[in-house]
């Protein structure tokens, strides 16, 4: 393998028409029985660790081991209903993409995402997308994006069984985070403006490469040394 490409997934393969913060706001007011409500909370960018910290935050509860481990289970109860409810797709080109760098005997496709793992298997698995990858770095543990991009390259050793070169790996996501974290590890980035970020926004950043999405693929194959 010569290329190790790991992914974000919401907002750069997909979007989940905000399945993941109804399935929160659901699983925090019917498994502790409180009122519904929305929570305003910044997601973009941010791994699920920080986001539903804040979220006990909001509605006032210490997030204790126990009452954190029923709030997780609950969500991942709800995540799968939320997204047959609501109206997300994946973002155009990327099927193609994703079929096109899979046939790459010299790419490795992980993840690099701030969802936990088994919300990030859940939302690629009801998408049917989840077959292009076997690894990656989640956000269960970690509150900066920079540590999950570590956890992700050293999952690239391990799928691979040998050391993989920081110039191998390209971080390809859809907000500044994607690209700070990419850049932690020595990696190239790829922007993308699929996502809550603009490219005026994301150009700001100094990603290697910026596409306002991926509708031509061969953009980023041409890419690839």
């Amino acid at each position: 393998m010569r290329h190790v490409i790991l992914f974000d997934i919401d907002g750069t393969l997909l979007l989940s028409g905000g399945a993941g913060q109804v399935a929160m706001e659901r699983a925090i007011a019917e498994t502790f029985g409180l009122a519904h409500q929305p929570c305003d909370i910044p997601a973009a960018g941010r791994t699920d660790r920080a986001i539903m910290t804040d979220l006990f935050q909001f509605v006032g509860l210490d997030a204790d081991e126990a009452r954190w481990n029923a709030f997780v289970s609950g969500y991942f109860q709800r995540l799968p209903q939320a997204l047959a409810e609501l109206d997300g797709a994946v973002l155009p080109g990327v099927r193609e993409l994703l079929e096109l760098l899979a046939a790459r005997p010299d790419v490795s496709l992980g993840l690099l995402t701030g969802n936990f793992e088994e919300g990030a298997w859940l939302k690629l698995r009801h998408f049917e997308i989840d077959r292009y990858f076997q690894y990656g770095g989640f956000g269960d543990n970690h509150f900066d994006r920079n540590d999950v991009a570590r956890m992700a390259y050293e999952a690239s050793h391990r799928h691979l069984g040998r050391q993989v070169e920081p110039h191998d790996v390209w971080v390809i996501g859809d907000t500044p985070s994607d690209v700070r974290c990419g850049k932690s590890i020595g990696a190239r980035t790829v922007a993308v403006g699929t996502g809550m970020y603009t490219c005026k926004e994301l150009r700001e950043c100094y990603a290697d490469l910026l596409f306002p999405d991926f509708s031509h693929p061969q953009w980023f194959l041409e890419c690839l040394p």
